[in-house]
């Protein structure tokens, strides 16, 4: 959010007197939204937000969406945010991203979306990851969008999982793992960019500073009243032309104690999920695995029990799951397969997926040949050690 806990001595008595008024109303208004008197903090918000302040503009924003201090308006919410969002508002642009796709607009927010993506928000990850999968504004991408949707489910979106055990069913193997890898890429990337938008913030405040007048010669003592500073805008080009990026991101936060967090999360952890307008639908043309026909009792091998589980080094990998239960799952449904029948079963974490394997294979060829076997059953998988 543009305001910090940390607080800056304004420097020079002009730059003083015409900012000190509008941020000291900004101030007081969080303090009354803190205590519960929204009534308060709107009122000493609309005069700075009617001058132009985005922080006031997105603190009107959220009560107005949440009904806190005046009635519930989305239109005049979305309205507040636009106006922040214009003057490079990170959390106003991604909320007003958020609104418009929730409103149907999905064209006017996909540049919000993709943009609140790139900086490592998991609800804008969600949609985008979503919209990467059935090829919806963006192009179709499969291991994009898994790779997004493991991100999201890292971060705990309670909507993650449900796509992400959807997009199990449809997306093979080999994907899949090449999504573990790019998730590592875009986790780095997006660190690195809002490592970056913090270092504008820091020099645009640096060069304000040295804009003013020369600062008093005595430094206020710990303690003394000072006024909070609003962060300078930067503007950032986004991956899409269309959206204004911003240029400080603040740490997420979930309670409700001040208008930044208060409702600031469309879809806070816990809750019970929102319905998104993006599905999951089957892939048209997708073939559904063959049904695995039933053994013949003259074809059964040996016992369980006369292999070793742990009688070779050698494993025949299943998948990669971004939900632990879904690998159990397929092992339920395959153990009694005569290709793996009384192998060991291995869960292997790996970064953040699972990887199902059955092990104990004496040689490189017997695992291959249990393989082969479960591939002519319709079921994917690779050889590993």
């Amino acid at each position: 959010m543009s305001i910090r806990k940390t607080l800056l001595l304004l420097a020079g008595g002009g730059l003083m007197a015409v900012a000190a008024p509008a941020l000291a109303d900004v101030k007081r208004g969080v303090d009354a939204w803190a205590q519960g008197d929204y009534a308060a903090a709107v009122r000493e918000w609309q005069d700075p937000a009617a001058q132009g302040d985005p922080d006031a503009q997105f603190n009107m924003a959220q009560a107005y969406r949440l009904g806190r201090g005046v009635e519930a308006n989305a239109k005049q919410a979305e309205v507040f945010y636009a106006k922040a969002a214009a003057q490079g508002h990170i959390k106003a642009a991604d909320n007003y991203g958020l609104l418009l796709f929730q409103d149907g607009r999905q064209a006017e927010a996909m540049p919000y979306i993709t943009a609140a993506a790139e900086r490592g928000d998991p609800r804008a990850q969600y949609l985008l990851g979503i919209a990467h999968f059935n090829g919806d504004m963006v192009e179709k991408d499969w291991v994009r969008a898994y790779a997004l949707l493991t991100l999201a489910n890292s971060a705990e979106l309670p909507q993650a999982a449900p796509a992400l055990q959807q997009m199990d069913t449809f997306i093979p193997l080999t994907q899949r793992q090449q999504a573990q890898v790019l998730a590592g890429q875009i986790k780095q990337e997006s660190d690195v960019r809002r490592g970056q938008q913090l270092a504008a913030v820091d020099l645009a405040m640096g060069r304000e500073a040295s804009d003013a007048a020369p600062p008093p010669p005595v430094i206020a003592p710990r303690g003394a009243s000072q006024i909070p500073r609003r962060i300078a805008s930067v503007g950032v080009a986004p991956s899409v032309a269309a959206a204004q990026a911003a240029v400080a991101e603040a740490e997420r936060v979930t309670g409700t104690e001040s208008p930044e967090s208060a409702g600031a999360d469309f879809i806070p952890r816990g809750s019970a999920p929102v319905t998104v307008p993006a599905t999951l639908p089957r892939v048209a043309g997708a073939a559904p695995a063959p049904a695995r026909p039933a053994p013949a009792p003259a074809v059964v091998p040996a016992p369980a029990a006369a292999r070793s589980a742990t009688g070779g080094p050698w494993k025949v990998q299943l998948g990669a799951f971004g939900v632990k239960g879904n690998a159990e799952r397929l092992w339920s449904r395959l153990s009694a397969n005569p290709a793996i029948a009384g192998r060991e079963r291995l869960l292997v974490p790996a970064g953040n997926v699972t990887k199902l394997l059955a092990g104990g294979f004496a040689s490189q060829g017997e695992a291959q040949s249990a393989c082969n076997s479960l591939k002519r059953s319709g079921q994917d998988c690779l050889v590993t050690r």
